[in-house]
């Protein structure tokens, strides 16, 4: 993949980027070496959606989001709508979507596979006009997440600590509440969760697989619902979840569909979309977008789609 022309945004705030001192300079000098032509937005000073446009207007094929899974998921929508192509430099805390594709997580590295990389085109969900690329949550979880935003960084023991124990003391407190599912053109079901999440293809189940996904391509959204998470269950599904077995917890509802709604008895209702916790107004309406998005992929990843959609087809 030489002489291309690539147009990066970095989020400087991510959690890789910000424990290693990734820095603009460090990552022009890398595409520099390998000949390529960059135009690089580092300035977070501006608007994001002042940024996304730019992404958008630039005259590069390949918009690179340097940065966490929020990132990747906000470039997503303006990769989209042009047709450019999405690259994922990770540099954040989870780094999910990259580790799907088959992306290495180490800087070096990644420029190292660079010039092997391969177009893929995935799908991805939306939300009430949201793109999502992972997941969307609702109910206990995203309260959960928001306190570690604030300790994003900070990697010292008390900090760990500290979360760890909100985490527990949050957990003990949740109650559920009343959702009304509709899936399709099914009629309308109501459920009494402590959680829902809606995700972007299906989670795998094996030893050590958490929250991986072995497709990106097959077209249909995952529905889990949390009918009980209590510090026991949140315990039990951890560990369910190392094993492998997680899908066969009595606490979990699981149903892959193409479309569904969600409605609560609030108006607004704090949610977690990719890893970027916010305020979103209901109801929620989900669908997914097969095949809709064109990404660069590690040639594993994209071998091993094409060897299953062969397999699926016959």
């Amino acid at each position: 993949m030489s002489d291309i022309h690539y147009h990066v945004m970095l989020n400087a705030s991510s959690g890789t980027a910000l424990a290693g001192g990734v820095t603009a300079e460090a990552i022009v000098a890398k595409f520099a070496e390998m000949g390529h032509r960059i135009s690089i937005d580092a300035d977070s000073s501006k608007p994001f959606s002042q940024r996304l446009r730019a992404a958008g207007n630039s005259t590069a094929p390949v918009l690179v989001a340097a940065g966490g899974d929020g990132t990747a998921t906000a470039l997503a929508k303006v990769a989209s709508e042009t047709g450019k192509r999405l690259a994922v430099l990770p540099l954040g805390t989870a780094n999910l979507l990259a580790r799907d594709l088959n992306l290495p997580l180490e800087l070096d590295q990644w420029f190292a596979a660079l010039p092997d990389m391969v177009e893929r085109e995935i799908d991805f969900g939306e939300v009430n006009g949201q793109v999502f690329l992972h997941k969307v949550v609702i109910g206990a979880v995203p309260g959960i997440a928001a306190v570690r935003e604030k300790i994003r960084g900070n990697s010292s023991w008390g900090a760990r600590l500290g979360f760890m124990t909100h985490f527990f003391r949050a957990l003990s407190r949740v109650r559920r509440f009343a959702a009304e599912i509709t899936t399709g053109d099914g009629e309308p079901t109501i459920h009494r969760v402590h959680s829902i999440a809606v995700a972007n293809n299906d989670y795998a189940a094996g030893l050590g697989k958490v929250f991986t996904r072995t497709r990106l391509d097959a077209g249909f959204l995952s529905l889990y619902i949390v009918t009980s998470l209590s510090p026991g269950d949140a315990i039990r599904l951890g560990l369910e979840m190392l094993l492998g077995t997680w899908r066969q917890d009595g606490a979990l509802e699981i149903e892959n569909v193409r479309s569904v709604t969600i409605r609560t008895r609030r108006r607004r209702v704090r949610a977690m979309i990719d890893g970027e916790v916010g305020m979103i107004d209901g109801p929620f309406d989900f669908r997914i977008h097969p095949l809709g998005l064109k990404v660069l992929a590690g040639p594993v990843a994209a071998e091993a789609s094409e060897a299953i959609r062969l397999e699926a087809t016959g």
